[in-house]
């Protein structure tokens, strides 16, 4: 339905148009998900793999300069998902940026948000089970086991958790968060007492001399820190569910705000300071992409069983991450599919009125990722990680974008802005935007992995077009009956 028809339907019947869902995809739904819930879905999508797994590989290649790659992403984070909690509170939806993409850009941006959403977290699941397969194999009882069927095992217990109620889901991911929360903040303290203490760190004392002594903040210059930034983007990638989740909890008014202004001190906290602590415990080159760094500094100081604790955390975030996604998807796609722009089926509920439709077809992808781990397990986490970075990239730009028209509108009287607002529009969102571009035209420079992502701009976009070609009548009749229900 296009935003035309939307605001003169509104026009003409506001009264029902008030009492009816604003997203003919929101109806339906529990509202089981608590505070307590929100709170630490926002938390889990800012700590993930990018932190516990990914940190070591950028260190080794950034050195201490990665903690202000991380701030700064961090910072243009919380812009984004600021951005986010404003639209929610103006209007609550499952479909989230989706259904907002639908009000304020019109059914082609809707389309466009929800598939390379569906794009990201699809290939983000296959990158997850690949992990999951992987870091299981680090205890021998599981390393005769194939990679492939450790990856399926994976998703048929997150799939089974997704599709029993969305208050499960809730709780799994509750405790995932409190996982990852309470392992970092044990870390940190340990680091704190190193530090405090002068104790040595595999024959390094810490203290800013680590730094110094090792080519200091910037010790290959600055191009390595920028080309970094891709992967620190993906780090932050589900911070974007707090939206999603919004449609699905009692209060969205007193729940979302607190939740996104925590993500600014969480980052700050829990990112950069992490990346603060492990570059005054030990050199950068000392880290490893093959290892957690958390791992490579407990593992210097003779703690015992460090490597298997990490390793369960790490699988915790994988399977926080990837459950994650089937909840989001389904989401996403049951909006679209009521406008047409989606399969009929993915709008279906099961009793539980979760929308299994959706999360079966964003399975369907990552069963496709279990033959990828059969046929190239080596590669297959390098290569899908790297389409992901295109998906979160542009549907961070897509909320950007229905921010500046949602902000426009409010000036013109059409639409209010609640009190909980992003501040500094427009310059705030056209900042961003190109913060984000930049990232993705900088990855140009990395011919290894980098560029061959970004060639796939052009299939991508020809897949969108063929695909809009073959859905727009029906998006044109749906919305014309939208329009038929909203005047009658």
């Amino acid at each position: 339905m296009s935003k035309d028809a939307v605001d003169t339907a509104q026009a003409a019947t506001r009264t029902d148009a008030a009492q009816a869902p604003a997203d003919a995809g929101d109806a339906g739904y529990s509202k089981d998900l608590k505070a307590r819930h929100v709170n630490m879905i926002a938390i889990g999508g800012a700590i993930g793999t990018g932190l516990f797994l990914g940190a070591g590989g950028r260190l080794h290649n950034a050195g201490p300069a990665l903690a202000f790659a991380y701030l700064v992403c961090g910072i243009f984070a919380f812009f984004v998902v600021r951005a986010l909690g404003e639209l929610v509170l103006y209007r609550p939806s499952s479909g989230s940026f989706v259904s907002y993409a639908r009000e304020f850009l019109g059914e082609k941006g809707a389309y466009v948000a929800g598939w390379m959403y569906f794009l990201n977290w699809s290939t983000t699941g296959i990158a997850d089970i690949t992990a999951i397969a992987l870091y299981t194999h680090y205890w021998s009882m599981f390393t005769s086991i194939p990679q492939w069927v450790l990856a399926l095992v994976a998703l048929a217990v997150v799939l089974a958790v997704n599709l029993i109620s969305v208050k499960i889901f809730g709780e799994m991911e509750f405790w995932f968060a409190i996982i990852k929360v309470a392992t970092l903040v044990g870390f940190m303290l340990i680091g704190v007492f190193l530090l405090a203490t002068r104790h040595e760190v595999g024959g390094h004392t810490p203290g800013l001399s680590v730094i110094n002594d090792h080519g200091g903040v910037f010790p290959h210059g600055l191009m390595p820190v920028v080309l970094v930034m891709q992967g620190v983007i993906f780090a932050y990638a589900a911070l974007e569910l707090v939206g999603v989740a919004a449609g699905e909890t009692a209060e969205p008014e007193k729940v979302v705000p607190r939740a996104v202004n925590s993500i600014m001190w969480r980052v700050g906290l829990f990112y950069v300071g992490s990346v603060v602590l492990l570059a005054v415990l030990l050199p950068g080159s000392v880290y490893s992409a093959d290892e957690s760094p958390f791992v490579t500094v407990l593992s210097k100081i003779g703690i015992p069983a460090a490597g298997d604790v990490m390793n369960l955390v790490v699988l915790t975030a994988a399977m926080s991450s990837l459950n994650s996604g089937l909840y989001s998807t389904g989401r996403i796609l049951r909006s679209m599919a009521t406008a047409g722009s989606a399969p009929r089926f993915t709008a279906r509920m099961n009793r539980s009125q979760v929308p299994y439709g959706g999360i079966l077809l964003t399975c369907a992808v990552c069963v496709l990722g279990v033959g990828l781990n059969y046929l190239m397990p080596s590669q297959a986490f390098e290569i899908v990680l790297n389409v992901a970075s295109l998906g979160i990239v542009s549907t961070w730009v897509i909320i950007m974008i229905c921010h500046l028209v949602f902000v426009r509108r409010a000036k013109a009287g059409l639409v209010t802005r609640p009190s909980f607002r992003l501040r500094g529009s427009p310059a705030t969102e056209i900042t961003t935007i190109a913060f984000l571009l930049a990232v993705l035209a900088l990855m140009w420079n990395d011919p290894e992995v980098g560029r061959k992502t970004l060639l796939l701009i052009p299939v991508i976009a020809a897949m969108l077009v063929a695909g809009w070609f073959a859905v727009r009548r029906r998006v044109v009749r749906n919305g014309d009956q939208e329009l038929t229900d909203l005047t009658k």
